[in-house]
């Protein structure tokens, strides 16, 4: 092969290498824009669903929910708001473990990267083990939940600092309101686990839905089914005040609509 032969293989290499790097380039480009275009529906769709259900009275969800599966999904009385507020958003579970006295640093760094997890449109729902007279949370996490875009926290045990979550507006349903901390008498148990708050199953990414009524938590894969026949239920609801009013009888409202 002589000097001209070998350089115009040489070309013809370097050519042949850059377009296969293009290729791949452009391919990649093109996966990563097929991620992105499918993550963005899906999330414009989760949005839409938290939307609904800000916009429907909790007791009706909880009826729908015992009509459609037969549980009772909705937290006792005992699980109370810090100031009156409604909310809806994608549960991300924590759960607190009884380690009396330790001295171990660590023992709660899980909760706070837990925390910085968390995103616009969760809600923070912590288990704190015998917590009734514990602050399972206070103002600074809850400081740090508001900024993230937080809906609001579920606490099954006591929250503190309510002062301040007042003032930045971060709404919070607990069992009580008490000035203790968990610091030393506590370990993180796990994040984005099954726990039972308030006796109610809650699994991570299920939806929790509150208002003055109290809290409800509806399975992510009922959602959808959920959603429709509570919405039903508030038309029909709403629709009978008038009825009610007008006939000045119950009865009467109930036998067009057949809701109670």
């Amino acid at each position: 092969m002589n000097k001209l032969q070998f350089g115009m293989f040489s070309r013809r290499s370097l050519f042949a290498v850059v377009g296969i790097v293009f290729i791949c380039a452009i391919w990649q480009r093109s996966s990563s824009l097929l991620a992105q275009s499918a993550a963005v529906p899906q999330a414009n769709e989760n949005e839409a669903l938290l939307e609904s259900y800000r916009h429907v009275e909790v007791a009706s969800v909880s009826d729908a929910l015992e009509q459609l599966t037969g549980r009772k999904m909705y937290l006792s009385h005992k699980m109370k708001p810090i100031f009156p507020t409604k909310f809806a958003g994608f549960a991300l579970t924590v759960k607190l473990s009884k380690d009396e006295g330790n001295k171990d640093p660590g023992a709660l760094s899980g909760m706070l990267a837990a925390i910085d997890q968390g995103s616009q449109s969760s809600v923070w729902v912590m288990v704190v083990e015998d917590g009734a007279d514990i602050a399972g949370m206070g103002g600074l996490m809850g400081t740090a939940m508001f900024a993230r875009g937080y809906a609001g926290a579920v606490i099954d045990g006591g929250v503190r600092d309510v002062g301040q979550l007042r003032k930045i507006g971060f709404p919070v349903y607990a069992t009580g309101i008490v000035p203790s901390t968990s610091v030393s008498h506590y370990r993180f148990a796990g994040a984005n686990i099954p726990v039972a708050c308030d006796g109610v199953e809650v699994r991570a990414g299920d939806i929790v839905a509150a208002d003055g009524d109290g809290v409800v938590i509806v399975p992510r894969a009922n959602a959808e089914k959920v959603l429709a026949l509570a919405q039903d239920m508030d038309f029909k609801e709403h629709s009978m005040y008038s009825i009610i009013e007008k006939y000045k009888s119950i009865q009467e409202a109930v036998k067009r609509f057949g809701r109670l």
